[in-house]
């Protein structure tokens, strides 16, 4: 259960009875009552982003219960609006609910019904305005130049700050990692991190394109350069001039390209099929593997020349294994991103959630993570799948790990979570995790976590 303490709720009535009543039944279940006499002044009150809900008796003078409803609908359709009704009264009960009404009470009712109410309607707010942070960041990060990486382990910081750093010279760059680990998402931050972000992006994957029209899909043809060719086609080197090719899966590449592209790499220009004058070329070159190229060019399996004109600078990519703290908050990440195209809601982690994702191997890595968030968005809610359902069935090595390792894991983990939702207070935070603030504070120092780093910026 989420914490309940000094989460506010204005109780509008214009009998200073119930307000009283009302009010000392929250207070005791943990909340933190805000009474006023009239609509008016709670709407006055009423600031952008209001943490709680509102409990308002709907017959008032001035300004009723539903002239209440509907300026706070206008202002905040998220924001629930609990009413009080007259016994009986089940016709004004039925338009309450027409209007967007969260929930009503009908009088009189007893203290355990406006707790529950107040409680669904808090953690029903409590998403909403997740979603809406998590949705503003990531507009943000739409707007910010380049794809982000997303993460706060040494190992993704690292990457980060050397993609900053290799984005702002022309070196060509080797990416290394496992399937689904980021390489594409790499290579597209270092392009458009770099003066070449206003020209293409082009991206070939060297597995997949026949190796029977490979030449001409890469430098291009002429018209009759060989049959079927009716007429003139760019290749992608040349269609990338002025920006970045991405060469993903090379080690797949032919031997016999690869003494084409050597060339192509040295001279800077590329010649079509057919043709015997050189293009030049203004490209960076970023190729990614997931094999050893070194060893794979020890054993002739790739050209050991190509390979030393590649390796100018190498960034090993991490798989998902290799940062797990990072998983929950990547795949509250994708979430988002699935729930901003799909219309649909986030979902929020739990304590369950956070442990089915430490424990999956992730084979696939990212792109399995992602793939998981997105079929999670689509089927979570309408289907009630939980996330460990939805990872029933896949292998998991992660149980292999000794389980003080998974403990810590995990622990580190909801510290992450808890204090990206209370914006580094650690008096919140205490609160939350139900920890004495000298045990937490231990706990944050065994972790290598500092509260201010989360104070001054939304998590990513």
């Amino acid at each position: 259960m989420h914490e309940t303490v000094d989460t506010p709720v204005m109780v509008v009535d214009d009998e200073l009875h119930l307000r009283i009543s009302a009010g000392q039944t929250l207070e005791l279940a943990g909340y933190a009552p805000a009474p006023f006499a009239s609509a008016e002044a709670a709407l006055h009150a009423l600031e952008s982003d209001f943490p709680g809900v509102i409990v308002s008796d709907i017959r008032m003078p001035g300004m009723d219960g539903m002239a209440l409803l509907r300026e706070v609908r206008r202002r905040d359709p998220d924001l629930p609006v609990i009413l009080i009704t007259g016994h009986g009264d089940i016709s004004t009960a039925v338009e309450a609910m027409r209007e967007g009404a969260w929930d009503f009470l009908e009088k009189p009712f007893a203290a355990e019904r406006l707790v529950e109410v107040v409680r669904r309607g808090v953690e029903k707010r409590r998403l909403s305005l997740e979603n809406r942070r998590l949705r503003a960041e990531l507009e943000a990060q739409q707007a910010a130049p380049g794809p982000r990486l997303v993460g706060r382990t040494p190992a993704i910081q690292r990457l980060a700050a050397m993609v900053q750093r290799i984005s702002q010279v022309e070196a060509d760059v080797l990416l290394f990692g496992e399937t689904g680990a980021g390489k594409d998402l790499v290579a597209r931050a270092i392009h458009e991190r770099s003066a070449r972000a206003g020209h293409p992006f082009v991206a070939i994957n060297c597995g997949a394109v026949p190796e029977s029209t490979i030449e001409s899909e890469l430098f291009g043809h002429e018209k009759g350069a060989f049959t079927g060719a009716v007429e003139r086609r760019i290749g992608k080197f040349e269609h990338a001039n002025g920006g970045t090719v991405f060469l993903d899966e090379i080690e797949s590449m032919p031997l016999s390209l690869q003494v084409k592209l050597l060339r192509v790499l040295q001279e800077r220009s590329v010649e079509r099929l057919g043709a015997n004058v050189p293009v030049p070329l203004d490209i960076r070159v970023i190729a990614a593997t997931k094999v050893d190229l070194k060893a794979a060019a020890e054993a002739g399996a790739f050209r050991e020349d190509l390979y030393y004109r590649l390796d100018v600078v190498t960034l090993p990519i991490p798989s998902l294994r290799e940062r797990r703290e990072d998983i929950p908050l990547l795949f509250q990440h994708f979430a988002v991103v699935a729930a901003n195209r799909s219309g649909l809601e986030a979902p929020s982690l739990d304590a369950s959630g956070i442990s089915a994702l430490l424990a999956h191997d992730w084979p696939g890595n990212v792109r399995e993570l992602r793939n998981l968030a997105e079929r999670y968005v689509l089927l979570g809610a309408a289907f009630d799948y939980r996330l460990d359902a939805l990872l029933a069935g896949a292998e998991s090595e992660a149980g292999e790990l000794p389980l003080p390792q998974q403990v810590e894991l995990f622990e580190k983990s909801l510290l992450d979570q808890a204090l990206t939702r209370h914006h580094g207070r650690v008096s919140e935070v205490s609160e939350r995790l139900g920890l004495p603030r000298k045990t937490l504070y231990d706990k944050l120092r065994k972790y290598g976590l500092r509260a201010e780093d989360y104070r001054h910026s939304a998590a990513p």
